[in-house]
């Protein structure tokens, strides 16, 4: 069923993962790597979004809560209220890092607490 804003509520994470993600001046900034699911409390902690690295080495990703992400039709990807600089500075990891220790609570709340997200929203 469709959303408000005409998105639907429900998607596959394969049909997530490789999505573009832009800032709302149009630049790409990255890419949807994976979504880290919390199994205990059925949400999504967060998008993995990829960005730098060349030729995938050196790649880092930021853990961005799920409710930041708004699909853009007319983009074909995400578009997220943060500048090229903002991402870069995020909190970033390596991929298995971000599902170690059970998602650390430590890792979803320092994403949380630096984009300014409420953790009610997730």
């Amino acid at each position: 069923m469709p959303t408000t804003a005409g998105h639907t509520s429900a998607i596959r994470a394969s049909k997530v993962k490789g999505t573009n993600v832009y800032n709302t001046a149009g630049d790409k900034i990255g890419h949807v790597e994976d979504v880290i699911l919390d199994k205990q409390s059925n949400s999504v902690l967060f998008a993995a979004i990829g960005f730098g690295g060349l030729f995938g080495m050196g790649e880092k990703f930021a853990p961005v809560p799920w409710s930041m992400l708004d699909y853009s039709e007319d983009k074909g990807g995400y578009v997220v209220p943060l500048s090229e600089d903002t991402i870069k500075k995020a909190p970033a990891y390596d991929l298995k890092d971000l599902v170690k220790d059970d998602g650390a609570a430590g890792i979803r709340d320092q994403s949380y607490d630096y984009y300014k997200v409420s953790r009610d929203l997730h």
